[in-house]
């Protein structure tokens, strides 16, 4: 299901990361799981030790003890025994080698245990004294999930019943999916509509029923120009604010001279957008605003 899905960046990154290592190839998935967990543990903790990977994957201490001399074996030149510690911590030439080393693979894990706190509060993971908002859970049917994800696969046309702002009582579309698109708050279906005769996004919670399936999709995904093409989006600073605070805005996102850009598909610019909070309209002496679209000319057909 993964290549139907758009995945946040240092997902993907790790992901390109792992295809370019010859070593990934001959490691089974779980080890190579257990190994991004040592490298996180490890860089943003500061140590590693058999009760993060027990209380991780459930699994024994003699076996977490493996996965962690498996590690160093491998890399002896990146975790070194602090007996204060009690623990492996990076030594000064740690290199990572199963992850990208940026603070997002950490609080990602963060979010990712969160569901799994009461478990992780007895053993040495963070989550017992941290705290994630996450988004209010949408409600998704497996009966409806399946047959899209089997449509994105094997490029086929389905019948759904899709509820609107407009006809929240809902109406008959027949769609041919090609991508699962998360925008950060809900999922959508990426999909060619016959009624539009066009391609649009869905909101899977939206979708009522999935009333039948009905052959092969008749358009061609490639076609779908919005998906493939992308386009560079450029963030910046309220110029409404002082200098000082510019440049603390600059400093939150990282910004190389002032500008935040991005790269993205076109289809899926204005999630971005709306992620980051971005005002995209035209920036007047009485809005102040953090983020605005510096760039809003080259994007005016693509935001709302």
């Amino acid at each position: 299901m993964a290549g139907y899905i758009v995945m946040s960046l240092f997902q993907a990154a790790t992901m390109e990361k792992l295809m370019n290592k010859e070593i990934s190839k001959s490691i089974r998935w779980e080890q190579l799981l257990r190994y991004q967990l040592i490298e996180i543990m490890a860089l943003w903790e500061g140590r590693i030790i058999t009760n993060h990977l027990r209380g991780a994957f459930g699994i024994g201490r003699q076996q977490a003890s493996k996965d962690i001399n498996s590690y160093i074996t491998q890399y002896p030149n990146n975790l070194e025994y602090d007996k204060k510690a009690k623990g492996y911590i990076p030594s000064k030439t740690f290199q990572p080698q199963f992850t990208i080393g940026t603070a997002n693979e950490y609080l990602q894990l963060l979010n990712s245990n969160k569901a799994l706190k009461s478990v992780f509060e007895k053993s040495e993971m963070p989550a017992s004294y941290t705290e994630v908002l996450t988004a209010p859970s949408r409600s998704i049917s497996s009966d409806i999930l399946r047959p899209l994800i089997k449509s994105c696969r094997e490029k086929l046309r389905l019948e759904i019943t899709y509820c609107s702002m407009t006809t929240p009582e809902g109406e008959e579309r027949i769609i041919s999916p090609h991508s699962l698109v998360f925008s950060g708050l809900r999922w959508h279906v990426r999909a060619y509509c016959e009624k539009h005769r066009d391609y649009r996004d869905f909101v899977i919670n939206r979708i009522s029923s999935v009333d039948e399936e009905m052959g092969e999709a008749i358009e061609d995904d490639q076609n779908d120009l919005l998906w493939h093409q992308k386009i560079e989006i450029e963030v910046c600073p309220n110029p409404n604010l002082t200098t000082a605070q510019q440049a603390l805005i600059a400093r939150d996102y990282n910004m190389d001279n002032g500008v935040l850009t991005l790269l993205e598909r076109v289809s899926i610019v204005q999630y971005a957008l709306d992620q980051l909070h971005v005002y995209c309209g035209e920036v007047d002496a009485d809005n102040f605003e953090h983020l605005v679209l510096k760039n809003r000319q080259q994007l005016f057909e693509y935001i709302k």
